[in-house]
């Protein structure tokens, strides 16, 4: 008997705003492999989302409709969702209970009430991001009652509450998916809205799968959740799509690269700090900050202080090819995270045949042998990292050979497979 999975995700190739995405398709072409069946929800579809392992349901086609006999139990099994001020999306919390109320009251059967509407989710990480992920787990209910599923999937905190409310619609098993933590995102002064969220589609879940062992850990020791309910299942990185590319370079020098969000849990200071050092004694490199984030003003600002802007460029968010471009040009990558619950440029890096220093404090240290490894406070090992694969080629090449070598072997069926089995459990 297949298993068919109900799953919940904010983004989806090619529209993502980072690896989380890419991790969702990795996964569902993966599980289609292993023959489950997944029905992937998101806020907002555009329509040329990849559809071949996952059939997409795009929440904002989807009309939420009750009658009142369930409108009673509905609303008993949504009190948890406190999300802010706007719960019900469809009309002002007032009138929801003056038209809940009277329909309550007269308890006729005939009598029906049907707030037929839909709402278009902007699916952006935008201001009112809280009350998108109220009006998704509206949605989802909606959903779970519509459709024929064993399991509910649900990919990081904006989805959790569509997961538990999935849940309780459906008594199905829920499972979460951590790829990230507030922890990692904001450091110690965390969004409390944000932890209450992810700890209570932690508690509500009936397994917690983690990205790393460095995510267990912060799952089990920050939000109380038992160790025996947490697996980690390490991320993959899917290559059909890549293809060698050969570029033409522009620049005579060496050029290293950091590529990712310029925000506190990225380490991008650590990278400017270090690109400093390393310019006193190998001036012949270019440092590349590829992305955007609350910390860029801050590191232009940083890189004009220390002298070095000549040697050191901006280049705003990548998409796509644009990012197999940057590895193309790159001879060295780092990725100095403060706290990365995986890290899959390292990856993509590595399967482009360039060096790679990550920080200890990653999940993705835990399956790369090959990458050169660092504590992302330690600016004097990474600017000596940094020098030791430029100067000496013959470690710049075998790194570069061992890294793509191992990389291949990581997998998304491996992942899908152990996913699979935890599905199966949890049918039993």
């Amino acid at each position: 008997m297949e298993t068919r999975v109900l799953m919940f995700g904010w983004e989806f190739p090619p529209h993502i705003a980072g690896g989380l995405g890419t991790a969702c398709l990795g996964l569902t072409k993966g599980l289609a492999k292993q023959g489950v069946q997944v029905l992937f929800v998101m806020p907002r579809a555009s329509g040329d989302e990849d559809q071949s392992a996952a059939k997409i349901i795009n929440a904002s086609d989807v009309e939420a409709l009750y009658d009142y006999r369930d409108i009673e139990e509905y609303w008993k099994n949504i009190r948890f969702m406190e999300v802010g001020s706007n719960l019900i999306p469809y009309m002002d919390p007032e009138r929801f209970e003056r038209e809940v109320n009277r329909n309550v009251h007269e308890r006729t059967e005939e009598h029906k009430i049907g707030f037929k509407n839909k709402y278009q989710f902007s699916g952006k990480y935008g201001a009112n991001l809280m009350e998108e992920v109220g009006r998704y787990a509206v949605v989802a209910a909606t959903i779970a009652r519509q459709q024929q599923f064993d399991v509910i999937h649900a990919h990081d905190w904006l989805t959790y509450a569509a997961g538990i409310a999935a849940k309780r619609v459906s008594g199905k098993p829920l499972v979460v998916h951590v790829h990230a933590t507030e922890f990692d995102r904001s450091g110690e002064n965390i969004n409390t809205l944000v932890y209450n969220l992810e700890r209570q589609g932690m508690e509500e879940a009936d397994r917690v799968i983690t990205v790393s062992n460095w995510t267990r850990d912060i799952v089990v020791r920050r939000y109380g959740i038992p160790p025996e309910k947490v697996v980690t299942v390490h991320n993959a990185v899917d290559f059909q799509s890549y293809s060698d590319m050969k570029v033409e370079r522009g620049v005579k020098e060496k050029v290293v690269t950091f590529l990712g969000r310029i925000t506190y849990q990225k380490g991008p200071e650590y990278f400017i700090e270090a690109a400093n050092k390393v310019l006193q004694r190998y001036p012949n490199v270019r440092f590349v900050m590829a992305g955007s984030g609350d910390l860029m003003d801050r590191s232009i600002r940083r890189v004009a202080k220390l002298k070095i802007a000549t040697k050191f460029h901006f280049t705003g968010f990548l998409r796509g090819q644009d990012v197999q471009k940057m590895f193309a040009y790159s001879d060295v990558y780092v990725m100095p995270s403060v706290s990365e619950p995986f890290g899959i440029s390292p990856l993509e890096a590595m399967r482009s045949g360039v060096p790679t220093i990550i920080s200890k404090q990653s999940g993705v240290a835990e399956v790369l042998k090959h990458a050169i490894k660092v504590d992302f406070w330690d600016v004097n090992a990474l600017a000596d990292a940094i020098y030791a694969l430029l100067a000496y080629p013959a470690l710049s090449q075998f790194a570069s050979k061992y890294g793509l070598d191992e990389v291949n072997t990581l997998k998304w069926e491996n992942a899908a497979f152990k996913l699979k089995q935890i599905y199966e459990e949890l049918k039993r």
